[in-house]
Parts: C-alpha cells; sequence; structure tokens
C-alpha cells in the first residue's frame, strides 16, 4: 500500500504543480481539475483505510492481515503454553445419581474372588426440562356456607402462569444473549418442551423494563455516575424502523448506563443528564460537544495509534512513527510502574512529545492555500493542542490509556444490530438499553445475570442498590 500511496501522492503533486504554473488553463479548468485531484486523493486514502489506522471496525475488514501470537518473539503453539496452570474436569463429591455396574461372577475365572471398592468414573450432562408447581389452597366452609380460602404465595394470581424461571431465562437469552424473539420461543420449545408465544416473550421485556422503572434504576445509576472519579464515554449509530438514532454510553468498571437518543449532540447528552453534574475525569475520543462539559477531559490513545498509522502508510509521515513509539513506550513504562510515573519520568518524556511535534511541524506544514489541511496535519496540531488530555495517564493512575471500556460495554449493541438489523419502535429501543444497563452493571458487580433478572421478576432488589 505504501508504493502504491507513494506514486498516487507524486501524481497528485505533479497535477497540482500543473494546475498551478500553466497559464493557458482558464480558473473554471483549474478549478475543476483541482476538484477531481482532490477527489482522486481522498479515493486513494479511503481505499487503504482499515481497523488497524482508522475507526472502521475489524468486522468490516474481514481480509485484515492478523498477526501470529508471540512469546519472547517466537510464535506460539495453539493451546496452552508451557509452564501454564491448565484446568481440567474433576469429579465431584456428591454426584446426581450413583449407579453401580455388578460383574457378573459367572464370567470370571475360578479362584476366590472378595469385594474390593469401586473404580468410579463421572460424567457431566445436562438434563433440560420444566416443572409445573401446583398450589392447592384449602377451602373451608361453615355451617352457613361462608368459605375461606388459604393464601397463595406473592405473585400466584392466574389459573396458570410462567414462573419467575420462564421469564428471567427468556429475557436472558432475548436481551443479553441478544437471541431474536421467534428464535427464543423455538429454543425454549425445542430443548424445555414449554410452549411460549413470541408475544409472551415480548411482553416479559416490557414487564423487565418497567419494574425497572418503578425501581427508579436510572435515577439511581446517574447518583452513582455522578460521583464516579473516571467515567468512559462513547456512542454508537443504530437504526429505529428505518431512522438513524444513537445510543450513548457512559460506563466504568462497576457502572454501565446506556441512553437511545435522535441526537448524536450536546442535546442527547442533556438528556442522559449526568454529564452536567459529572466532576471527575472523562475518557472519549475527541467528540467536540464532550468538551461543553466542565470535567477534567482525557482523550482516548488507541484512537491516537490508529491514526498515527494512517499517518504513516498514507501520508508517509516519519514523525507519525517516532510519536506512536513514544505512546506505547510510555503506556509499557506507566503499566510497569504501577499506574504513574515519577516527576523525573513525566518531564523527560514531555520534552520527547514536544520535540517530536516540532520536527512534525516542518515535516508536516500547515498549507494556507488549502481550505482543508490534510488528516496527517489535523492529528498533528490536535496532539499539540491537547497535550495534557492525551499524556494524562503517565501522570494520574486512575487515568486509563485508552477509552476501551466504553468501546467494550458498546460493543454488544453493535452485535444486536447485525443479528436483528433495527428496532421496531423507539421504545422497545429504550427498554432494551434499560435492561442492558442493568444486566450489564450487575455483571460488573459479581451478580450474574440470570439472577439478576430472578431478583427483578420477584421484586428484590440487589445489595448493591439498596447500600449508599
Amino acid at each position: 500500500m505504501a508504493s502504491r500511496k507513494v506514486i498516487v501522492g507524486q501524481a497528485v503533486k505533479a497535477a497540482n504543480v500543473i494546475i498551478e504554473t500553466d497559464s493557458s488553463l482558464s480558473p473554471g479548468v483549474k478549478t475543476a481539475l483541482t476538484t477531481l485531484v482532490d477527489v482522486v486523493n481522498l479515493l486513494s486514502n479511503q481505499l487503504g483505510l482499515n481497523s488497524s489506522n482508522s475507526s472502521k471496525p475489524p468486522s468490516m475488514d474481514p481480509n485484515r492481515a492478523k498477526k501470529a501470537r508471540t512469546t519472547k518473539g517466537k510464535r506460539r503453539k495453539p493451546g496452552g503454553q508451557k509452564g501454564h496452570n491448565g484446568s481440567r474436569l474433576e469429579q465431584v463429591d456428591n454426584p446426581t445419581v450413583i449407579e453401580e455396574l455388578v460383574i457378573d461372577r459367572r464370567t470370571l475365572p475360578p479362584g476366590k474372588w472378595k469385594f474390593a471398592g469401586f473404580d468410579k468414573r463421572q460424567v457431566f450432562d445436562i438434563e433440560v426440562s420444566f416443572s409445573v408447581i401446583e398450589y392447592q389452597a384449602e377451602v373451608l366452609e361453615n355451617e352457613l356456607g361462608e368459605t375461606y380460602v388459604a393464601e397463595f404465595p406473592a405473585g400466584v394470581t392466574e389459573p396458570a402462569q410462567y414462573g419467575l424461571g420462564v421469564k428471567a431465562t427468556s429475557v436472558y437469552l432475548s436481551q443479553f444473549q441478544l437471541i431474536p424473539q421467534a428464535r427464543v420461543q423455538d429454543l425454549l420449545k425445542t430443548q424445555y418442551g414449554l410452549s411460549l408465544a413470541k408475544g409472551s416473550v415480548n411482553n416479559f421485556n416490557i414487564l423487565a423494563a418497567r419494574t425497572l422503572r418503578d425501581w427508579d434504576f436510572k435515577g439511581w445509576l446517574c447518583n452513582q455516575l455522578f460521583s464516579s472519579p473516571v467515567l468512559h464515554a462513547d456512542e454508537t449509530g443504530t437504526n429505529i424502523n428505518g431512522d438513524r438514532y444513537w445510543i450513548h454510553c457512559l460506563c466504568n468498571e462497576s457502572l454501565t448506563y446506556f441512553h437511545v437518543d435522535p441526537k448524536r449532540g450536546q442535546d442527547a447528552m442533556e438528556r442522559m443528564g449526568v454529564l452536567a453534574k459529572f466532576g471527575g475525569q472523562l475518557v472519549h475520543d475527541h467528540w467536540k460537544p464532550y468538551f461543553l462539559y466542565l470535567c477534567t477531559h482525557v482523550l482516548c490513545n488507541a484512537h491516537h495509534l490508529r491514526e498515527l498509522e494512517r499517518a504513516i502508510e498514507q501520508d508517509l509521515q516519519k514523525w507519525a512513527k517516532r510519536m506512536k513509539a513514544l505512546l506505547e513506550e510510555i503506556n509499557a513504562l506507566v503499566n510497569d510502574s504501577g499506574g504513574k510515573l515519577s516527576k523525573k519520568k513525566i518531564k523527560q518524556y514531555q520534552k520527547q512529545y514536544r520535540r517530536i511535534l516540532k520536527v512534525a511541524d516542518k515535516e508536516c506544514p500547515e498549507d494556507k492555500k488549502q481550505r482543508a489541511q490534510s488528516k496527517s496535519r489535523n492529528l498533528l496540531e490536535r496532539l499539540v493542542a491537547f497535550e495534557e488530555e492525551t499524556l494524562r495517564f503517565m501522570v494520574d493512575e486512575q487515568t486509563p490509556f485508552t477509552n476501551n471500556q466504553g468501546e467494550r460495554d458498546l460493543r454488544m449493541n453493535k452485535v444486536q444490530q447485525k443479528i436483528s438489523g433495527c428496532f421496531r419502535t423507539e421504545r422497545g429501543a429504550e427498554d432494551f438499553c434499560l435492561i442492558r444497563s442493568y444486566l450489564s452493571t450487575c455483571r460488573k458487580r459479581g451478580l450474574h445475570p440470570m439472577d439478576a433478572l430472578r431478583a427483578l421478576f420477584s421484586g428484590a432488589k440487589p445489595k448493591f442498590m439498596k447500600t449508599k
């Protein structure tokens, strides 16, 4: 790609020189040719973009070159590595069923044989079934014909109804595992023998979201986010009945908040109701509306590394290679140092950072004739203007190097889009985001999603919501 880029770049430069110096060209022709050259340059740049040098996701880059896994420079073999403490299936002390196998003594050779114990082998398997519990409430009648009926357990209100396990499993499969409702219906039928209407699957999702609103889970979540020292922010596009919407995410290691909105910018962030009151560190990818909030900003260096890689490959920028190596070096040293560097090291790396950018200003100068600067120049100016936000990770041990937490939490929303294509209604998308926020938060706090859903349908708030 680099050699092809050199050829295209040289051709573009040569064409621009001819356009500027050829006096026989009319102003209209010059304008048309300049536009065509810009289009060629733009298309050339687009052809070279992939998941390693842009925000293009790996799923859209199926033919990418995959690096071989190595250890100390040597290619690793598949499976567990030497010295790795592996795990294997171990026998349990309390098997569910014990089946004794006896020897037909008629098949034994002559001799005196006595019992000497058992040789044990265990088979781990799954039995999938459903149960039906019938509650028989005693009825008493006196001589006057008056009757008294024993009280049914809480929640048992219908002659026949689904239990907590069915509701929790249905929502777990559709909202957490992202299985479409028709396939949830089919799975429960074929695996459990349970006939469940597709409408019931949808109703369980609606019930789960309604319960979370009754709990004011969103209010609780926002209060937790206000006081968090670090938040990761990201957003991704989604489709609701053919219209473009956005799923916004605010999260950290113990909390996840998803919000769906027709807008991507400040209006949506205001409707989320968190950032206006947040005073900690906000990690993001330089989306400008985030800078409208008076918190401490941290820029994602994973984005910087990808953009630097693009500058290296497409614009052949030598300074970008040095800057990429420097950021990776600092990050490795920060990890080895327990989260932050000494003041001496911080000053040393700040000087190196500025020195590289000073050289870069000469290698990639501002072109005042161009209305739009090159991507490499834009990146350079951003790294100059936002040095503190870029290098904060080496100063504060709670500051992350990347915004990977936010990207990871959003990733399953993209998977949902690939599976289902779109949401049918805005309310359905809101329910999905609310339930996913709850399940992700529960999982981060050590509560399994199935246990979290059982608690939800039983009306019992998780312990972490009760503690202040």
